[in-house]
């Protein structure tokens, strides 16, 4: 209910802030209410670690789809969604394998904890290796230069100069 909710202003405040700081920031709150939810018994405090996981997942999913727009050329972005999406559904495949390796070796609570540093780790991941650039432009154009009506600013500026 958080996620599907929030997702609608958060996708809307990606193209506003950037995508970088959203999916940065996510990341680290999803793996925070993961580590929280393993670390405490408490069906009031899951309540609360539950709407955080959702917190961050809709600062992430929308965030990442509209960065493959942005990076992606418009004739190529099914497939690049595609193959998105095929990694990161095989992921939960390979991570619910790998959790429950780690959690017949260490324990259910090891385990969590190693998902939610893994998740963590995606956010500072994103934070060294992605560009910050902004999603909209003082222009007004979007972070590839691509405007709202599919001309380029450079473009157009370059013609009128």
């Amino acid at each position: 209910m958080v996620w599907g909710t929030l997702q609608l202003a958060t996708g809307w405040a990606s193209d506003l802030l950037g995508r970088k700081p959203l999916i940065v920031i996510g990341m680290v709150v999803q793996g925070a209410a993961i580590s929280l939810t393993a670390a405490f018994d408490s069906f009031s405090v899951w309540i609360v670690t539950m709407s955080m996981l959702g917190l961050g997942t809709a600062l992430v999913y929308p965030t990442l789809l509209a960065a493959i727009g942005d990076a992606v050329p418009a004739i190529d972005r099914a497939t690049a969604l595609g193959m998105f999406r095929f990694w990161r559904d095989s992921g939960f495949i390979a991570g619910a394998l790998l959790a429950g390796a780690f959690a017949d070796l260490f324990g259910f609570s090891v385990a969590i904890q190693f998902v939610a540093a893994l998740t963590v780790a995606s956010g500072v991941v994103a934070q060294i290796t992605m560009r910050g650039k902004r999603a909209v432009q003082v222009d007004g154009s979007g972070a590839g230069g691509a405007s709202r009506s599919g001309v380029n600013a450079s473009d157009a500026n370059a013609k009128n100069n």
